[in-house]
């Protein structure tokens, strides 16, 4: 029989192995990305299933009807939107108390390294479940990949992944949520590209595939239906037809960019106000029952909806009038504090701005110059583009909806206008958009944190050579001899950092041995703390010019001196670390990578 202490150990001499094979081996890590992707297609369907059975029980809807889809709900029924804000603002209270900002996919991947803590996965989930379910205009999205990518980042946390892996696998689990949410691989795929992990990446480009197919095939075994699209009536493209497809796309950015600073006003109005934070989602409630009563169709996120109004012509002053309608339901139901996202709201809005737009050019030119389906499925793709940040995401949703290549092209001019536009003229997606109104700086979901690790306490040369300032300059020859030491650091008499002396200031021509060091002192005011990271480091040698730096304390007290030559040095060496890892090259580590030294999320 074995010994104890060798069967004790034996669980992590096996984790150990699995450890060194995953990070080893691209077969493995593979696999890994299958196992996300389940998990994220099983969270998706268990979401959906809880969503629409809430909706079910609330507003007595049967299991195939869709809450946005029902022709008139009554007063007492739409009584359930304050109800369900008051239960999203007590979710809400309970989770401020932790004294912490929940940390999503996209933030997670840019600062953090893809570490997502599981308690905030289960509250964003709850929050948002209880948002949709209990009717208010608001997407599920949020709480799908936030579940999907927590299985990715839960996995590699088990296994101690490295950085990269750790992405990886958090933008896997992100792509088999959309995926099956959608019954859309490739559209799941390239939502991971393009918004978790930032970049198309030859080394994520399997291990997201996988991770895609396997969420898609899960949902639908599990009887959750594909996200089909009507087809388009004509199938005839002109050059005049991209032309008009891509002033479609500008249109969308435009009101795209409205949609998300209408957002970011309404809850900057609100948070000005002396309403508690908890209470904010039920006035939201409130607010939205009047317009509920003129029709259902903005509640949820639109999927009924927007399926009723592709299948069925509308009068144009009622598209518009609901564009608008559907415009503040949202903008009110996240302004005042329900939990969700503008993903699937933004495919609803979409298909009314692009039939709005067909049903004016029709009328204007007097014949069918553009095809309302057409339209408004390309407005459905370019909207949802500017407000999520993802063009090929959305022309791949087209495309895998309708198997309709021609329209494909079409929309592909529309989403490209709409994301360039909107990158040039506003910069962010939605979700960046409100982490930068809270203090954010991330554009992306581009790896930045390892720069935040790399701080100036951390690069710095400790046991600098000090002296008082006020030493005589013949002391200062005792104790620093020709040839001891090139610069030395001085302190005043609080022990305050006050410049620093070339030591061979001491022994220059007209040095005379009763003057103070501190006369030859230069660079007094050039110091930086030691929190500052490699960037703003490096700024800070630029505007200097100077090739040494003082890190000082909030005191002032000299910590340790920066080299500009070592700093950027550094700086090198991790970014060719991260780029390698980007083309796939398996970069090993000595020890449990930069990660370390940041703040992990518990």
């Amino acid at each position: 029989m074995a010994p104890a202490s060798a069967a004790d150990g034996l669980p992590l001499r096996l984790l150990q192995g699995l450890r060194r094979r995953f990070r080893s081996g691209e077969t493995g890590f593979i696999a890994l990305a299958l196992l996300v992707g389940i998990g994220a297609g099983l969270t998706t369907w268990l979401q959906a299933a809880l969503a629409h059975g809430l909706q079910g029980w609330l507003f007595g809807l049967s299991d195939d009807a869709r809450l946005s889809a029902s022709l008139k709900i009554g007063f007492p029924a739409l009584l359930a939107l304050p109800v369900g804000g008051l239960l999203v603002g007590l979710v809400s209270l309970a989770a401020t108390l932790r004294k912490r900002r929940l940390i999503d996919a996209v933030e997670a991947n840019a600062l953090h390294g893809g570490r997502m803590s599981m308690r905030d996965n289960l509250i964003v989930s709850a929050q948002t479940l209880l948002s949709n379910g209990f009717g208010a205009s608001a997407g599920l999205e949020a709480a799908y990949t936030q579940m999907g990518a927590g299985c990715g980042s839960q996995l590699a946390k088990g296994l101690r992944l490295r950085r990269a892996d750790t992405r990886t696998l958090v933008g896997a689990g992100a792509a088999g949520a959309i995926a099956a949410a959608f019954g859309a691989p490739l559209a799941g795929a390239f939502y991971a590209f393009e918004i978790v992990i930032g970049a198309y990446t030859p080394a994520a480009l399997a291990p997201v595939a996988v991770a895609a197919l396997a969420g898609s095939f899960i949902a639908q075994a599990m009887g959750m239906p594909p996200y089909l699209l009507p087809a388009a009536s004509s199938a005839d493209l002109h050059p005049r037809d991209f032309a008009l497809f891509a002033l479609l796309g500008l249109a969308c950015a435009l009101i795209g960019v409205a949609v998300m600073r209408l957002v970011a006003g309404i809850e900057q109005g609100v948070g000005r106000t002396r309403l508690p934070g908890w209470c904010r989602p039920v006035a939201g409630g409130l607010l939205l029952i009047p317009v509920a009563m003129v029709t259902p169709q903005i509640l949820s996120s639109g999927h009924g909806a927007m399926h009723a109004d592709l299948t069925t012509a509308q009068p144009l002053q009622w598209i518009a009038l609901l564009l608008l309608m559907k415009c503040l339901a949202s903008g009110v139901s996240l302004g005042f504090g329900f939990r969700g996202g503008l993903f699937f709201a933004s495919l609803f809005m979409g298909t009314l701005v692009g039939a709005l737009f067909a049903g004016l050019i029709n009328l204007a030119a007097n014949d069918a110059v553009i095809d309302v389906t057409s339209a408004s499925l390309a407005g459905m793709a370019a909207l949802a583009a500017a407000v999520v940040g993802a063009p090929m995401t959305m022309a791949m949703l087209v495309l895998e909806g309708t198997h309709d290549f021609v329209l494909a092209s079409a929309v592909m001019a529309a989403v490209l206008v709409s994301g360039t536009v909107t990158r040039q003229a506003f910069g962010y997606s939605f979700s960046t958009w409100r982490l930068h109104l809270r203090g954010g700086t991330i554009t992306s979901a581009r790896d930045v944190g390892w720069t935040a690790a790399m701080t100036a306490g951390q690069m710095m040369r400790r046991g600098a050579n000090t002296l008082d300032a006020a030493t005589r300059v013949e002391d200062a020859r005792k104790r620093f001899p020709r040839g001891s030491a090139t610069r030395v650091a001085l302190l005043d008499a609080a022990g305050h950092y006050a410049g620093i002396v070339p030591v061979a200031a001491f022994y220059a021509d007209g040095a005379r041995p009763d003057t103070a060091i501190g006369d030859f002192a230069d660079r007094r005011s050039v110091a930086i703390a030691a929190g500052a990271d490699v960037l703003a480091v490096m700024r800070r040698f630029d505007e200097t010019q100077t090739d040494e730096m003082a890190v000082v304390d909030a005191q002032g007290h000299l910590l340790g001196i920066l080299s500009e030559a070592f700093v950027r040095k550094r700086y090198a060496e991790e970014l060719d670390k991260r780029q390698r890892e980007m083309m796939g090259e398996r970069v090993e580590d000595n020890d449990d990578d930069i990660d370390d030294v940041l703040p992990p999320a518990r």
